[in-house]
């Protein structure tokens, strides 16, 4: 069988996260979208755990993988994922000494390096991998140039790539030819916008939290979604004031200071891929785009939000009488949406034939489209 799977998400127990976000929102969600499996997100937080306590089995049927980011030593982000609430426990329990929030924060900060957080993880029974590790501030290869330099003997389970890259920015990198990629939303928020905008589709034996892990180590990944990476806001070379785009040979000959403003310029993360990129490129799971549905209407209906009434009325119109979010962008046929609202059709055929204008990202500035 197929599932959907986010596998990394926040709660309010970390930082810039909606109040909005409970377990039952998230499974609300997860059912218009059409995510099959969600991870709990921020599950070394012992309220949290609680909280999701009356959610592992639900009456959506969605299956829930206990999850949780940390940020060890060089600020780089670690993803963990475990097949129950008992594993982060021990997780949680060997990492407190080192730690000043590790009960009190959704992400806490670590005082170990890679290996050692690596290490502890495996040892408790659980996986881990960078997340989103091209990322310039908090990414793996933002302060590293191998895997190993940041875990040592510890092999990481699988690498998430972040919203500012796809499969093609690690598939030259030859010290990743056998690790799994994973697309995920890193959602702080249950709105459509956010959870699933990025997901995989995983073949699993059966459902349940162990059988997704042992699916990803096997390599049963059929696919990897998200963003465009010009979408995403580190995609190019940029400075983070004035956002103005550069190529990394001249920002390297300004000595990364924008001439403009004298801003930081921050390495874009296709130009950190281009960097360590070393060998010809692995076969990978096919990457789809896509664009979530409500910013897709508000592009059509030239709204400024897709929070408006006419953007809500017109996406639930298609949930309603198509199916869920991921259905509709991938496998409705465009006369079914034509069918509700042409507009959107021509939009949604659009960008499953590439026929979209992109306008990269950088420096922290999301990148934007149109069709």
């Amino acid at each position: 069988m197929e599932s959907n799977a986010d596998l990394h998400i926040h709660s309010p127990y970390s930082m810039a996260v909606s109040p909005r976000m409970t377990p039952l929102a998230i499974l609300e969600t997860c059912a218009i979208k059409g995510i099959t499996t969600i991870a709990t997100g921020d599950a070394l937080h012992p309220e949290w755990q609680k909280r999701w306590a009356d959610f592992l089995e639900n009456e959506q049927g969605i299956t829930v993988v206990p999850s949780a980011e940390i940020e060890g030593a060089a600020r780089v982000h670690h993803l963990i994922l475990s097949e129950d609430f008992a594993v982060c426990e021990n997780i949680a329990s060997r990492l407190s000494p080192f730690s000043k929030n590790i009960g009190t924060g959704g992400r806490p900060q670590i005082r170990l390096s890679g290996v050692e957080i690596a290490r502890a993880v495996h040892e408790e029974g659980g996986f881990i991998g960078p997340a989103h590790a091209f990322t310039p501030w908090t990414g793996i290869y933002a302060h590293y140039n191998s895997m190993p330099a940041c875990y040592g003997s510890e092999r990481p389970d699988f690498l998430e790539l972040g919203l500012s890259a796809d499969s093609s920015y690690g598939a030259g990198i030859h010290e990743l030819c056998d690790v799994p990629f994973l697309s995920n939303s890193d959602a702080h928020s249950p709105s459509p916008l956010k959870i699933g905008r990025e997901f995989n589709r995983i073949r699993i034996r059966k459902a349940g939290a162990r059988e997704t892990i042992e699916s990803i180590r096997r390599g049963d990944i059929l696919m990897n979604a998200g963003f465009f990476p010009e979408e995403g806001k580190y995609n190019r070379t940029a400075c983070t004031r004035c956002f103005q785009q550069y190529s990394a040979a001249v920002a390297e000959s300004n000595g990364w200071r924008c001439p403009q403003d004298g801003g930081r310029i921050k390495k874009g993360v296709r130009d950190r891929a281009l960097e360590l990129s070393d060998t010809a490129p692995s076969r990978r799971p096919p990457y789809l785009h896509i664009i979530p549905l409500g910013e897709i209407i508000r592009t059509c209906l030239g709204m400024g939000s897709p929070e408006t009434r006419k953007c809500q009325q017109l996406y639930c119109a298609l949930i309603d009488q198509l199916g869920n979010e991921i259905s509709i962008l991938i496998d409705v046929p465009v006369s079914d949406i034509a069918g509700i609202d042409g507009r959107v059709a021509a939009a949604i055929a659009a960008f499953r034939s590439g026929e979209i204008t992109l306008v990269p990202g950088g420096g922290g500035k999301y990148g934007s489209f149109s069709f």
